[in-house]
C-alpha cells in the first residue's frame, strides 16, 4: 500500500521539520530611518538637539532654538522653520516650503539687532537628505560666515 501522506518520516530532520520544504527564518522589519519619522517628531527630537549640540561643541552659545511654523523673513510666505538664536545676537532661520524634510529649503542670517541680510537656498543639489548631511551644512554655513569655530 502506498503512503497517501505528503511528507514520510524519512523526510522529517530531528526538529519534525519538512526537510524538502524548509522554513526560511524571517528577517526582523528594519526599523525606519530617522528620516522617514514624521517631520515635526524628526526637527524636534533629532535634527534640532543634534544642531545644537555640534554648535556649542564649536564652542557657540545657543541662546534660543525651535520649529515654528510662520511666515518667512524678508521673502514672505508660510513655511516651517528652525529659528535659531546664537550668542552676539545673531540668528537664522532654516526655512522648509513644506513640513517635510526633502523639501526646499532656504537659511536666513541676521547679524546682532539687524534684520535678515542673507538669503540663500539650502541643499538644492543634494539627492538625499540625512540628519548629518542637514547638520554638517548648516554648521558649514555658519562657518563660511565666522559665526561658529576658530575664526
Amino acid at each position: 500500500m502506498e503512503n497517501t501522506n505528503e511528507t514520510s518520516t524519512s523526510e522529517l530532520n530531528s526538529e519534525g521539520l519538512n526537510v524538502n520544504n524548509p522554513i526560511t527564518p524571517k528577517k526582523p522589519p528594519k526599523p525606519p530611518k530617522l528620516e522617514d519619522k514624521p517631520f515635526e517628531e524628526f526637527i524636534n527630537n533629532f535634527f534640532i538637539p543634534g544642531l545644537k549640540k555640534s554648535i556649542v561643541e564649536k564652542g557657540t552659545t545657543v541662546d534660543e532654538i525651535m520649529l515654528i511654523e510662520g511666515i518667512r523673513p524678508v521673502v514672505g510666505g508660510r513655511c516651517w522653520m528652525v529659528f535659531c538664536k546664537l550668542d552676539e545676537d545673531r540668528k537664522f532661520w532654516l526655512c522648509f516650503n513644506k513640513d517635510v524634510i526633502t523639501s526646499d529649503k532656504t537659511i536666513l542670517l541676521a547679524e546682532s539687532n539687524s534684520d535678515p541680510s542673507i538669503v540663500e537656498s539650502f541643499l538644492i543639489d543634494e539627492k538625499k537628505t540625512t540628519l548629518p548631511l542637514l547638520i554638517s551644512r548648516v554648521l558649514q554655513r555658519l562657518n563660511g560666515q565666522k559665526w561658529i569655530g576658530e575664526n
